[in-house]
């Protein structure tokens, strides 16, 4: 069959019908756990009821009228956000990708305001900011920015947990606006961080003038076990940005900032038409009370230490297991090989998982996952990383 799609994606031979909280069926009622959350977004799972009153009631009344004029929804929204933040203001946008352009476009303006003719923006290596070209030049991944040359200049590249690294940066280049990095990196490979790290980069950040900005796409809203995962460290960054689990798979962004950052932006700096309408926020509305309601950011914390306790017990002893580690509900198991036909072989047994950085299962289960679905989803994908171990492998 001919499709009409760009064939941008390596699709799994698979689509589905319909989800119900953790479950995902496919045309022939097929059910699947779902561990990857529509890449951690699907926080809430799917269909939850109090997103599908929001969007329905909403939707009755208007879906958008532009940022022209007043939007009502949307204020309450910022409210809400800058409340559980602690910043200052918000910029509605569509995806991370148009948050975090938000964001680099706030630190070359913070950068000319300080008098820097050329700002650069200080990035980590095995970083993902998003597949704009301002967004592909920030990450930190020379194979997905392969073949879009000339990138955007004005970043200066760091390896990630080394405040050393970028106090040498700092010292060659005096054209730093700004330090832009993931609280704990995702597609690198749920690479965590020193726990003082980010304290070390805010004083830094205090000590040289600089913005601390920090990509919150992935380990926002409740993944961490913390509203923000920067809320692990008891410090506020500057600008920080948001995306998926934000609005549980409808499509929204936010970049929020705070102190000098906040007063950047002027009327006619930056725009988007469909930023912040009254569907994408109702929605995202919804995801908070019910987040509060449920208590699911707190229960993150108890169910990702559950999850990584079984996965460490039932693996204990396997020398081809390098490392087990999580941040809440974001869970990285490394392996000393490639490990992405298992993606394939956990389809197979009706379980959807996630391969990052070649040697890293990255698990993202919706936080609403119950006691016996985390039982299934250690002895699924346990049982099939132990057949893979027991294959030849050559280096």
């Amino acid at each position: 069959m001919t499709s009409h799609i760009m064939p941008t994606y390596g699709r799994l031979p698979i689509s589905f019908e319909r989800g119900e909280g953790a479950w995902l069926f496919d045309q022939n009622n097929n059910r699947y756990l779902d561990a990857v959350s529509g890449i951690a977004v699907c926080s809430l799972g799917h269909a939850h009821p109090a997103v599908h009153q929001a969007i329905c009631k909403q939707s009755e009344k208007l879906v958008h009228t532009s940022n022209l004029y007043g939007i009502a929804v949307q204020e309450q929204l910022a409210d809400r956000l800058t409340e559980k933040s602690g910043m200052d203001n918000v910029f509605f946008c569509n995806s991370g990708a148009e948050a975090n352009e938000a964001a680099i476009k706030l630190a070359r303006k913070y950068g000319h305001e300080q008098g820097i003719e050329k700002p650069a923006i200080i990035v980590m290596e095995k970083s993902f900011h998003g597949r704009t070209l301002a967004t592909l030049s920030a990450t930190g991944n020379a194979k997905i920015q392969q073949g879009f040359e000339p990138l955007v200049e004005g970043f200066i590249r760091v390896p990630y947990n080394d405040v050393n690294a970028i106090e040498q940066a700092l010292e060659q280049h005096k054209n730093v606006a700004a330090i832009l990095l993931e609280p704990v990196q995702g597609e690198g490979g749920v690479n965590i961080p020193a726990a003082d790290y980010l304290n070390q980069i805010r004083s830094l950040c205090d000590r040289h003038d600089l913005l601390m900005m920090l990509d919150e796409i992935q380990t926002g809203v409740g993944r961490t076990g913390k509203f923000l995962a920067f809320q692990h460290n008891g410090i506020l960054p500057d600008v920080c940005t948001l995306a998926k689990a934000l609005g549980n798979g409808v499509p929204i962004g936010a970049c929020l900032a705070r102190g000098k950052a906040a007063k950047l932006f002027t009327a006619g700096n930056h725009g988007s038409t469909f930023g912040g309408n009254p569907l994408a926020c109702s929605a995202a509305l919804a995801v908070l009370a019910t987040l509060d309601a449920e208590n699911l950011i707190e229960q993150a914390t108890q169910k990702g230490d559950a999850i990584c306790s079984a996965f460490k017990k039932r693996l204990q002893g396997n020398t081809h297991i390098v490392d087990i580690r999580h941040k809440g509900m974001m869970i990285g198991i490394e392996l000393d090989r490639p490990c992405a036909e298992l993606v394939q072989a956990a389809l197979q047994n009706n379980l959807l998982i996630n391969v990052t950085s070649e040697k890293t299962i990255r698990l993202l289960p919706p936080l609403i996952i119950d006691d016996q679905q985390i039982t299934q989803l250690v002895e699924t994908l346990s049982a099939l990383i132990v057949k893979h171990i027991d294959i030849p492998y050559e280096s």
